[in-house]
């Protein structure tokens, strides 16, 4: 798995718990998934990414999208 992947299904994991979440505790924490939306967005426009780098520093290889 590269870091584009590992990205994309660490974002896909937030928003599936943050609705999960959302069902069964409080609708409040759909504030989460807009988070990740939110996050999504301003890695696509800047490059920077957080969970990139933190999945960089845990050894997967690069991909095309964080470099």
């Amino acid at each position: 798995m590269n870091i584009d992947r590992a990205v994309l299904a660490f974002a896909g994991f937030v928003v599936l718990l943050s609705v999960a979440l959302a069902a069964s505790v409080s609708s409040w924490w759909l504030l989460l998934t807009a988070f990740a939306g939110l996050n999504m967005l301003q890695a696509s426009v800047t490059g920077f990414c957080p969970a990139a780098m933190i999945f960089r520093r845990l050894g997967l290889r690069e991909g095309s999208a964080f470099s």
